[in-house]
C-alpha cells in the first residue's frame, strides 16, 4: 500500500485518489461532492463614465460587463460587482442594478414607483466617491453565452449625470479621486 508524505495509507487503485494525490479513499470520496470552482471571469473597469439621465431611468455602465459559457446547465454563476461612484450633485443618492442579458436580477422587491436596484451608494459632497456593491448566486440553467452587466441611476427628482470611477467635480488636484471598478462571474458546480 502507498503512503502520502507523512505515511498516511492511500489507495492507489481508485480514481478519484488519483484525482487527490495523498488523501486517503474517503476524503477523496468526500471531496469530489463539494461544490467547486468550474472557472472565473473578471472585468476591472479604470476608465471613467458619465452619462446624463432622465428620472427613474437606468442605464448601462460602458465597460463594465462580462461574458461566460457555463460548463453544464446545472452550474450556478456567482456574480460580483464593485462599482466606484461619485454623486450626481448634492443629497443625491447613486444606485446600481445587476443585470443577466436584459433581466434584472439580485434586485429588492418593490411596488409602486419605487426604484428596483440591487445596491445603493450616498456621499454629502461633491469632491467624495462611495463604493456600491453587490453580489447574487444566479442560476441561468444554460450551456450557451451569457453576458452579466450592470446598470446606473439615481435617485433625483429630476435628470441628473451620474459618475462611475470619478467624483462629481472631478478637478485635476492631489485630493481628487479616481476609482476603479469590478465584476467577477465564477461558474460553480452543482
Amino acid at each position: 500500500m502507498a503512503t502520502t508524505a507523512k505515511g498516511t495509507p492511500y489507495v492507489e487503485s481508485s480514481d478519484l485518489v488519483a484525482n487527490y494525490p495523498g488523501v486517503s479513499l474517503s476524503l477523496a470520496n468526500h471531496i469530489d461532492t463539494i461544490n467547486k470552482v468550474l472557472q472565473v471571469v473578471s472585468v476591472t473597469k479604470t476608465d471613467t463614465f458619465t452619462a446624463a439621465i432622465a428620472r427613474g431611468v437606468q442605464t448601462g455602465i460602458t465597460g463594465l460587463s462580462a461574458a461566460i459559457v457555463p460548463a453544464a446547465t446545472t452550474s450556478k454563476i456567482l456574480l460580483m460587482v464593485s462599482v466606484s461612484l461619485g454623486q450626481p450633485g448634492t443629497t443625491v443618492q447613486t444606485m446600481i442594478t445587476l443585470l443577466r442579458g436584459a433581466t434584472a436580477i439580485g434586485v429588492g422587491d418593490a411596488a409602486s414607483a419605487r426604484q428596483r436596484v440591487s445596491s445603493s451608494s450616498y456621499t454629502s459632497g461633491t469632491q467624495a466617491m462611495t463604493t456600491a456593491s453587490a453580489s447574487v448566486l444566479d442560476s441561468p440553467a444554460t450551456t450557451s453565452s451569457i453576458t452579466y452587466s450592470v446598470n446606473v441611476s439615481h435617485g433625483s427628482t429630476s435628470a441628473r449625470t451620474v459618475n462611475v470611477n470619478r467624483n462629481f467635480d472631478d478637478g485635476d488636484f492631489d485630493y481628487i479621486p479616481r476609482g476603479v471598478s469590478t465584476i467577477t462571474l465564477m461558474e460553480i458546480s452543482a
